[in-house]
C-alpha cells in the first residue's frame, strides 16, 4: 500500500495523532496515536502564539505555553524536540487529566535522552521541583528530568501525586541538595506519592554527583514520604526494569527511602531494580532500600534485584520481601560480586 504526496507530508510533518490508512492508525516517531490534539514544541526555534504548535515546522516555544493549550481528558500530546533543552522558568503544576508527553529522541533510552526539561536557580519557594503532577492518567515517555536548582525549597525533581501516571524511558537527575539529611528538606530525583503510578525502564540519580556528608545523610533518588503532596500516598506502585544510581560518601546514603510506617499503601513492587554505588563512592550504602519504620499499611515485594556496592537490598523486618535467588529470605541474596577467579 502506497501514500499519496498529501498524506506522506502529513507524516513528515509529525501530524499522526488521528491519521489512519484503511481504518488502521499510524504510528509514526514515538508519537501516540489518540483522539486529542497534538502540539509541537523546540525552545531553539519556536514562537508561543495561538495558531501555532500543530506543525513540527511551526512548534510552540515553552512546555509551559504548550500545556495551555491542551485539554483536560483528551489525551492531547505534547511532543518535545530532541535537539532542544526545554527549561522552564517555574515549577509546572499539571492538574489535567490524560495528557501526554513525548520526547523525540530517535530511540527508546533509560538515560540520556535528548529531550530534557531543566531548571535552574529560581527565586519563588514555591518551586519544589521542575514539575508537580496530580493529574489523572497522565504519561510521559523519552524525557529527562534535570534539576539543577539549588533553591533552598527546590529539593525534588519530579513530584508525582498522580492517579495512573506512567513513566517509560525517562531519566531523573539533580544535581543539588546532595547532602540533605533526614529531618531537614530531604531532597530526591523523584518524590514519589502517586496512586497506581508505573515506571518503565527509568533511570533515577547518578554516578558522578558525591551525595552525603561523611554523617548520617540519605539523600535518596526516590522518596517516598506520605503526604508531602497534601493528600496523596504512595498506593499500589509500580518500578519495572529500573535503575537507581548513588555515589556515598557515607553509610547513609540510600538508592529508595521511606521515613514513616505508613508511606506504602497496599503494595510497592520492584521488577528486575538494579541498585548501583558508584565504584569511585567513598562508601558502601547500607541499604538500596532504607525504611524508617516497618510499614503497617502494605508491602514492598523486589523481584530478582541486584545491588553492587550496597550492603543489603532493604531494611529488615521492616515489610519487604525478596524472591529471586536461593535464599528469599536472606536481604543479600542477588548482590553482585567480582569474581576473583
Amino acid at each position: 500500500m502506497g501514500f499519496d504526496a498529501e498524506v506522506w507530508n502529513m507524516v513528515k510533518k509529525g501530524r499522526v495523532s488521528k491519521l489512519s490508512v484503511g481504518g488502521v492508525p499510524i504510528l509514526g516517531g514515538g508519537i501516540p496515536v489518540t483522539g486529542g490534539k497534538t502540539f509541537f514544541v523546540n525552545y531553539t526555534n519556536g514562537h508561543d502564539g495561538p495558531n501555532l504548535g500543530k506543525d513540527i515546522d511551526e512548534p510552540f516555544k515553552t512546555i509551559e505555553y504548550a500545556y495551555t493549550r491542551m485539554t483536560t481528558n483528551k489525551y492531547d500530546v505534547c511532543v518535545l524536540t530532541g535537539n532542544a533543552t526545554h527549561p522552564v522558568s517555574a515549577m509546572m503544576n499539571l492538574d489535567k487529566n490524560r495528557c501526554i508527553f513525548v520526547g523525540l529522541d530517535g530511540a527508546n533510552r533509560r538515560y540520556g535522552q535528548g529531550a530534557r526539561i531543566t531548571m535552574a536557580l529560581t527565586t519563588a519557594v514555591t518551586d519544589l521541583g521542575i514539575i508537580k503532577n496530580t493529574g489523572n492518567r497522565n504519561a510521559f515517555y523519552n524525557i529527562k528530568f534535570d534539576s539543577a536548582n539549588s533553591l533552598t525549597e527546590s529539593v525534588y525533581g519530579f513530584m508525582d501525586g498522580g492517579e495512573y501516571t506512567y513513566m517509560e524511558n525517562c531519566e531523573f537527575y539533580k544535581s543539588t541538595h546532595l547532602t540533605a539529611a533526614a529531618g531537614g528538606n530531604l531532597a530526591a530525583e523523584l518524590l514519589c506519592n502517586g496512586d497506581s503510578s508505573q515506571y518503565m525502564n527509568c533511570t533515577f540519580g547518578d554516578l558522578v554527583n558525591s551525595r552525603g556528608t561523611g554523617g548520617s545523610c540519605i539523600r535518596p533518588t526516590v522518596l517516598f514520604t506520605r503526604e508531602t503532596i497534601t493528600g496523596k500516598v504512595a498506593r499500589d506502585v509500580t518500578f519495572s526494569n529500573c535503575q537507581f544510581f548513588v555515589k556515598a560518601c557515607d553509610t547513609g546514603v540510600a538508592c529508595l527511602y521511606a521515613s514513616t510506617a505508613t508511606d506504602i499503601e497496599r503494595r510497592l513492587i520492584f521488577e528486575r531494580p538494579t541498585f548501583m554505588n558508584a565504584k569511585l563512592g567513598t562508601a558502601n550504602p547500607g541499604e538500596a532500600l532504607l525504611l524508617g519504620a516497618a510499614q503497617t499499611e502494605g508491602w514492598v515485594l523486589m523481584i530478582e534485584p541486584t545491588s553492587m556496592d550496597i550492603t543489603a537490598h532493604a531494611s529488615a523486618s521492616s515489610g519487604v520481601y525478596i524472591t529471586g535467588g536461593s535464599t528469599p529470605l536472606d536481604t543479600t541474596t542477588g548482590i553482585a560480586a567480582i569474581i576473583d577467579s
